[in-house]
């Protein structure tokens, strides 16, 4: 897979090494000549340019890429970013840095952005999921989708623990991904068993969670609206 990252700065380069790790192509975009650092992701390809002209788009020749990051300490960079390569360059997949949370309306399909990634959010989520034993925490948004990525920790009141995951009647639009248990990470068995403290991810829709949560944790306090 060939993915353009815009913006060659901390997160970018940290994003260009792990894709790399991954075995994909990366091309790393920017225009101050201060973070081009070839030596630091000597395997990505890297061009000094401004991702949001367009002709510099062109001579990365974006339309080959298959997935298109947005990491720039812009959000309004990340938006144009974003919208030029959905909608002059076909790239079937957007993914946008959020830094101002209050920015995070705007990151969404009319922008061109499939997936947006709040770093406070995801931090204050992390946080929130720390101390938050039967609460449903919302880790991640899918824009593309109107789903999240939610996650929820089984307490000891929890009417599902014993209960076989293939009997689990889970609400409509909701998928059970993954289990983490003791420190591994588990695939969904119909015929395995939910336990106290296992830790549940979920993609669900919004309007779901709030019935997910009363299931999982009926004793949960009802969110403010």
């Amino acid at each position: 897979m060939r993915v353009a990252i815009a913006g060659a700065g901390n997160v970018g380069r940290s994003i260009a090494g792990e894709l790399l790790e991954n075995g994909h192509e990366v091309l790393l975009i920017d225009k101050d000549p201060r973070a081009i650092k070839a030596e630091s992701v000597p395997r990505a390809e890297w061009l000094l340019a401004d991702a949001c002209e367009l002709s510099s788009l062109e001579e990365a020749a974006l339309q080959r890429c298959q997935v298109a990051i947005a990491s720039t300490g812009d959000d309004k960079v990340n938006l144009v970013v974003s919208l030029l390569a959905k909608t002059e360059f076909g790239v079937p997949r957007t993914v946008a840095r959020v830094n101002h949370p209050r920015n995070e309306w705007m990151f969404n399909e009319a922008w061109g952005v499939d997936v947006s990634v709040s770093t406070p959010r995801i931090m204050s989520a992390l946080v929130e999921e720390a101390v938050s034993v039967g609460d449903l925490v919302r880790l991640f948004t899918f824009r593309q989708g109107d789903a999240n990525l939610v996650e929820l920790t089984l307490p000891e009141d929890s009417p599902m623990i014993g209960q076989r995951v293939g009997d689990v009647d889970w609400p409509l639009d909701t998928a059970l991904v993954v289990i983490l248990r003791e420190g591994r990470v588990l695939r969904p068995d119909p015929e395995g068993t939910l336990e106290l403290n296992d830790e549940l991810l979920f993609v669900a829709a919004d309007e779901t969670e709030e019935q997910l949560e009363a299931m999982l944790s009926p004793h949960h306090q009802q969110r403010p609206e």
